[in-house]
């Protein structure tokens, strides 16, 4: 699509064209080799997968680029988002070989939409004043998009009959249903506070926490309505975490990662004095545990 005049009030600024990639040889020779693999004298696996088949790989390679970025690790890093370029070259041809859309679709669909979305930058939109004034459009143009879509299915139902009903977008239903289950949470749960459907502070999100619990400690142990209730108490958690500015998602991970490498400092030490943790009583892990995490 290319790059609009832009914001009037950004005409001048300084841009450093020293980072701007021309990949365009390079990235057609990739569609060109994943085109390859999927030809009858190709490779039979490549020819054989279906977007379903590897829906999990998009995931996993999706992980393990995030697991270079929160390690700091550039050189994979560039290997990880290739695998992930990867992912998305080879839908983009199982969707051409079908009949379905192309890559060439696909990057022109995504550069229509960040122009669309950034009229403060390629539009005649007031300058954004920081990051949250970004989203705020962002959240604006994406409401005006949901819009015009719900118009254009109930207008299209009207058309099949009297009898039948309108397919509009709730608020919610672009977030998709296989986010890790914080990551949906949180997202859903910020949705709903832009529409209103919110907390006035954190001390009141708090207090749903400890009626979340009660309820929790109400049901049956191993109850399904007992495990229904944690569930609410964690939602009610993602949303102090939201009110507070913190990623949930990110905060567990973050503490996993933490957990793991004490963990593994524990067995080092084991190691050396000839122990198993598995052998050690809970006195000598807690031990075992203070020492690691008071040399951190």
């Amino acid at each position: 699509m290319g790059e609009t005049a832009g914001n009037p009030s950004a005409a001048g600024a300084a841009r450093d064209e020293s980072t701007l990639a021309d990949a365009r040889a390079s990235f057609q020779s990739l569609v060109r080799t994943i085109w390859r693999l999927r030809q009858p004298d190709g490779c039979p696996w490549d020819r054989e997968q279906t977007h379903a088949s590897i829906a999990g790989n998009m995931i996993e390679e999706a992980y393990e680029a995030v697991d270079c970025i929160e390690s700091g690790d550039a050189a994979h890093l560039r290997e990880e988002l290739g695998d992930v370029l990867m992912q998305v070259v080879l839908h983009a041809q199982i969707a051409a070989d079908a009949g379905e859309f192309t890559i060439d679709d696909v990057v022109r669909d995504l550069d229509e939409k960040l122009v669309r979305r950034h009229p403060h930058v390629f539009g005649s939109a007031e300058g954004a004043r920081d990051a949250d004034a970004v989203l705020d459009i962002w959240d604006e143009v994406k409401r005006a998009e949901r819009e015009g879509r719900n118009a254009a299915e109930d207008g299209a139902a009207s058309t099949d009959g009297a009898d039948a009903e309108p397919a509009s977008e709730g608020l919610l239903d672009s977030v998709p249903l296989a986010f890790p289950a914080l990551m949906q949470a949180q997202k859903v749960s910020k949705r709903a506070a832009k529409a209103g459907f919110e907390w006035d502070t954190v001390e009141d999100v708090w207090d749903q926490v400890a009626s979340e619990r009660a309820e929790f400690e109400a049901e049956e142990p191993g109850s399904d309505a007992r495990s229904l209730e944690f569930g609410d108490m964690l939602f009610a958690l993602v949303n102090v975490a939201r009110k507070e500015g913190i990623d949930a998602e990110g905060a567990l991970r973050a503490s996993t990662a933490k957990f793991r490498r004490r963990w593994a400092a524990m067995e080092g030490i084991a190691r050396e004095r000839g122990e198993r943790l598995e052998d050690l009583s809970t006195s000598e892990l807690n031990a075992l545990w203070d020492g690691v995490k008071g040399g951190e």
